[in-house]
Parts: C-alpha cells; sequence; structure tokens
C-alpha cells in the first residue's frame, strides 16, 4: 500500500511539474509583441544613367591633390549621386544640380595619381 501511495505522489507532482513548466511557456510566448509588417515583389525597368562633360578641379597650392570631379548627368533628376575615383577607393558624395553634379574629393583628399577611373552611381 505504501508503494502505491509513493507512485501517486510522484505522478501528482510531475503533473504539477508539467502545468507548471506548460503556463510558464505559455506566459513567455504571450509577452512578445509583432508589428504588422509587409512583403512584396514586383519588377521594374532598370535604366542606366549618361555621363559627360567630366572634370577636375586641381587644388591650387598642391596641384598634385584633386579637389573635386564636375560632370553632367542625364536623366537630371537623380537625387542621390556618389563618386569613386579608384577601384576600392572612397566613395564620394556628390551634389546634383538639374544635372549639373559636383563631388567634393577633399575629404579624404583624392591625388590625380591615385585617381586611375571614375565610376559614378546615380538614383532617383
Amino acid at each position: 500500500m505504501l508503494r502505491l501511495n509513493v507512485s501517486r505522489k510522484r505522478l501528482v507532482l510531475v503533473t504539477l511539474l508539467a502545468l507548471v513548466a506548460a503556463s510558464a511557456t505559455y506566459a513567455y510566448a504571450a509577452a512578445n509583441t509583432v508589428p504588422s509588417s509587409s512583403v512584396g515583389a514586383g519588377s521594374g525597368t532598370i535604366s542606366g544613367y549618361t555621363v559627360s562633360g567630366v572634370s577636375y578641379t586641381l587644388n591650387a597650392t598642391t596641384p598634385t591633390n584633386l579637389d573635386s570631379v564636375a560632370f553632367t548627368i542625364a536623366p537630371t533628376t537623380a537625387s542621390v549621386v556618389k563618386a569613386q575615383l579608384a577601384s576600392g577607393g572612397t566613395w564620394y558624395t556628390c551634389t546634383n544640380t538639374a544635372g549639373s553634379v559636383t563631388c567634393n574629393t577633399t575629404s579624404p583628399q583624392a591625388t590625380a595619381a591615385a585617381a586611375t577611373q571614375l565610376t559614378v552611381v546615380a538614383t532617383q
């Protein structure tokens, strides 16, 4: 008879532990808040820009330094324009005013010797 009583106590104890674990898991999961979000897919045409009239401004004191690069971009509506003067080099932020783009290349200072190619990236 004593053996039966110990088995019942174990069963009750295991059941109580399972209920506590289940309620703790539910309480933890119930505390999560996930905001609404959207996801979608689509397609659109990607067209390029035409860059022309490239010119470089040399530093007046140290003419081996390039202070800026300027060019014309079409279409003229590019809202973000960046330029790079060497592969793997610094990307310079540019200002586009109705298709007339100027990029300050003094921070860090660009040099004529290191300017091996002009890469322009633009987006609307």
